[in-house]
């Protein structure tokens, strides 16, 4: 089965494409297994990790939204999944790796989205950045410390998934682009449905080149990708799509997601603050996993590991135990 895929893979793929045969491989040396290429095996262990189920109670932007419909953090993954193997798929690369890096690549993002990456970052001395994150939780923090062993592949479009990153191969680029398609438009969805939006006060520039719908934005973004580069050495938009994703970004950033992060950033302060302190200064009492790192990466480092781990309920669940006066306590 594993070779009938690699020959469509040779027959059928751009020659930019990233064959699963010609991967770079893994950290630690591994049996290949007999039906699967080593993309889909890394898909299937992000899919089944711990760190990938605790994204379906992690903010997306809305904290602790009234409502079933909002974005969560899992749900924009598979967003971001979905939109990456349909470019993949119409510009013959290949879709396995796309969706390996697109499911892996918010694993490490802490509760309370971005807000609680920013606090992270400001008050722990060695830094805090999501993409890094989650290249430490597939390579150190999963199955119980000994992480998943991904290809270097999915590991480098995991870490530079970012508009500042820099990515080795088409399909990183693909869903680096899917990121940036899926959290604009699916985030002006939430954006209206929590009333921080009218329809109508969208800028009109870049609606009249994307489209007025959820749907029909993601379709123009993906054809002007496929025109712009297929056949292509490169992944990319044409100028006048980038420009209207970048002005309808830099709208979603002034007019929802500053406010949304106003609603929760005392609270994300005041919890991944007062948490972050408690177990820097008693790290004996941090999780058995957290507690084997201490001496290799240091306690501020393993302390934003656990944090970072964390869904929203659980941090305030946590900071509740440890903070708040339960009844009938003296």
């Amino acid at each position: 089965m594993k070779e009938r895929i690699y020959e469509r893979e040779r027959a059928d793929l751009s020659p930019y494409a990233a064959r699963s045969e010609e991967t770079k491989g893994r950290l630690k040396p591994e049996p290949p297994c007999s039906m699967r290429t080593d993309y889909q095996r890394d898909r299937d262990r992000i899919i089944y990790s711990k760190s990938f189920l605790r994204l379906k109670n992690k903010t997306q932007v809305f904290f602790a939204p009234d409502g079933d419909h909002y974005m969560s953090r899992l749900t924009h993954t598979l967003d971001v999944s979905q939109i990456a193997r349909s470019l993949a798929r119409c510009l013959c690369l290949n879709e396995d790796l796309c969706e390996a890096i697109a499911l892996g690549h918010d694993l490490g993002h802490t509760p309370f989205g971005h807000v609680g990456e920013r606090v992270l970052d400001r008050i722990a001395p060695c830094g805090f950045h999501h993409y890094e994150q989650s290249l430490r939780v597939v390579d150190k923090l999963e199955k119980d410390g000994k992480g998943l062993n991904l290809t270097y592949e999915v590991r480098s479009g995991i870490l530079n998934h970012t508009p500042a990153g820099t990515p080795e191969t088409l399909e990183a680029e693909v869903v680096r682009l899917a990121d940036l398609i899926a959290y604009i438009n699916h985030d002006i969805e939430d954006a209206i449905r929590a009333g921080f939006l009218k329809a109508e006060q969208l800028p009109k520039g870049p609606i009249s080149v994307l489209g007025h719908a959820t749907s029909e934005r993601i379709n123009a973004a993906i054809l002007d990708i496929y025109k712009e580069s297929y056949g292509k050495p490169y992944v990319k938009t044409s100028e006048q799509m980038g420009e209207a994703l970048r002005e309808l970004r830099a709208f979603m950033f002034r007019t929802v997601y500053e406010q949304a992060n106003k609603l929760i950033q005392e609270s994300a302060e005041r919890m991944l603050g007062a948490l972050y302190t408690y177990f820097v200064e008693r790290p004996e009492e941090l999780p058995p996993l957290y507690l084997g790192l201490l001496k290799e990466d240091g306690v501020p480092r393993v302390v934003c590991d656990y944090l970072s781990s964390m869904s929203d309920r659980y941090a305030v669940n946590i900071f509740k135990k440890l903070f708040v006066p339960r009844e009938g306590s003296v």
